[in-house]
């Protein structure tokens, strides 16, 4: 294998493109998102809310969600000299160490995804083979652990490869949800639907699901967790045929999602009693499905599911490549996770991203860790970079720049407020425990910002940024406390 590092101005003075075009960054959006969330949303959305305060939520999800795509969309058209999405947004507006924090925050969340992904996967497969029920036995983190190294050494074929494989495997899996929407509509009972519409009398597990802002408030993290991957084909701007091509897959690969996740959330509560969905194991979709049609409707979903694994797996594996790329060929990272091997792939960004992969894999098998509480640590690491794009939108706004004519500019200001008060509130919603624990991963991770800084004789901190730098390390040792004496707890 030969290594290359080749930095990005040079690559487009040589006219060096890898030609992702429209369908394939919308696969990566669409296979990014639609992975484990949506088969597990009717049991997630049911223990946290009745249909009322579900609605609210959805719609703040929605118009939150849409302005961010529009973030996004506007950012890729406005600074098409900035590549790696929530990278390179973050480090343009708010200098080198906010846009590693982004990078590193966004890589973390991908690869906790990756490993939600991997226990689910096998524990579905439970459902064919009982060896693998639940997800984190031995032979099921056996199983976790030989997928990932083929798609290791997939992916080390390429980027290209890796894409087109996506593609495939991001039709194959809409299918079973498009079916379960099609039986659920028919067989859909409004009555069932409107029973307790705001929640006031169910109980789950003995306990009220209180009053509708809490409600509102408890659903927010989960629907964060089937949105990430919005933001995908802006991470891969750089390898993009097309620049504009970036925020047409954007919106399109946004819309189509939100679509699917109404359909699938709302019809569910037609066909079986919220406390009854809420009860229901993982992958909760297939439960719905059985109650409706019998055992062929798990089975069926239980397939498309590890269809939808696989793919999301393949998605999230080149989005943390992609991540860490970038920032080391702008000396934000250490230079060799930007080296690529003779296909293109980034192979050391690769095997580091795997191995911690594989070693968290080890520590659910050790620890009994749920797909849950995996899902909740990936989504709260990914709420600042979604918040540092936001405010870089706002920043421009308000300066005026690439806004010469003045057109639109207005319009993107309230978008990117819009945005930017949704990812605050998200940080609110997801709770003070989880803040802390990514404190913590941040102030770890600094350590290789300063190794790249030193490795390229470059200044390390500025004065804000050490700061920046002193708060996460206070927070980190009140984590550490609260860790040792078991007052915080997260995986």
């Amino acid at each position: 294998m030969s290594d290359t590092l080749v930095p990005p101005v040079e690559q487009r003075a040589a006219g060096v493109k890898s030609g992702l075009g429209l369908a394939a960054l919308t696969a990566i959006v669409v296979g990014s998102m639609i992975g484990s969330g949506i088969f597990a949303l009717p049991s997630q959305m049911a223990a946290s809310a009745a249909p009322g305060p579900l609605l609210i939520g959805w719609v703040i999800t929605g118009v939150g969600m849409l302005t961010l795509a529009f973030v996004f969309q506007t950012l890729a058209s406005r600074k098409p000299d900035v590549d790696g999405g929530v990278y390179g947004y973050a480090r343009a507006g708010f200098g080198n160490y906010i846009g590693f924090t982004s990078a590193f925050g966004y890589w973390m969340s991908a690869w906790v995804g990756n490993v939600a992904y991997l226990v689910l996967l096998f524990a579905t497969l439970g459902y064919f083979f009982p060896a693998f029920e639940g997800g984190a036995t031995v032979p099921a983190i056996i199983g976790a652990s030989i997928l990932l190294w083929i798609v290791h050494a997939l992916t080390l074929r390429g980027v290209k490869t890796a894409a087109f494989v996506n593609v495939v495997v991001t039709v194959a899996k809409i299918v079973p949800i498009v079916v379960f929407i099609a039986i659920a509509a028919v067989g859909f009972k409004a009555g069932l639907f409107t029973a307790d519409f705001w929640g006031k009398a169910v109980q789950i597990d003995g306990e009220p699901l209180g009053d509708t802002m809490t409600q509102v408030k408890n659903m927010m993290l989960v629907t964060v967790w089937v949105f990430i991957g919005i933001e995908g084909a802006a991470v891969y701007s750089q390898r993009a045929a097309k620049r504009k091509d970036v925020g047409r897959a954007t919106v399109l690969g946004f819309a189509g999602v939100l679509a699917l996740l109404l359909l699938v959330n709302l019809l569910s509560y037609g066909l079986m009693a919220q406390a009854d969905i809420a009860g229901l194991a993982d992958p909760s979709l297939a439960g719905v499905l059985e109650n409706e049609v019998g055992s062929w409707g798990a089975a069926f979903i239980s397939i498309g599911l590890v269809i939808s694994l696989l793919g999301a797996l393949i998605a999230w594996v080149l989005l943390c490549v992609e991540i860490l790329r970038l920032p080391a060929l702008e000396n934000v990272m250490p230079k060799a996770l930007a080296k690529e091997n003779s296909h293109g792939a980034p192979a050391t960004a690769l095997w580091l991203t795997n191995l911690c992969v594989q070693a968290l894999l080890l520590w659910t098998l050790a620890n009994e860790s749920t797909y849950t509480n995996l899902v909740y640590l990936a989504t709260s690491l990914i709420l600042l970079p979604y918040l540092w794009s936001a405010a870089y939108q706002v920043l421009l706004a308000l300066r005026g720049e690439t806004y010469e004519s003045r057109n639109g500019r207005t319009k993107d200001l309230i978008i990117g407020v819009i945005a930017l008060v949704y990812a605050v509130w998200l940080l609110y919603a997801g709770g003070w425990q989880y803040l802390l624990i990514a404190a913590l991963f941040y102030l770890v991770g600094t350590a290789a910002y300063v190794w790249a800084r030193k490795e390229s004789k470059l200044p390390t901190f500025t004065k804000a940024e050490l700061a920046i730098v002193g708060f996460l390390a206070v927070t980190s040792v009140v984590a550490v406390a609260m860790l040792a004496t078991g007052n915080l707890v997260v995986l």
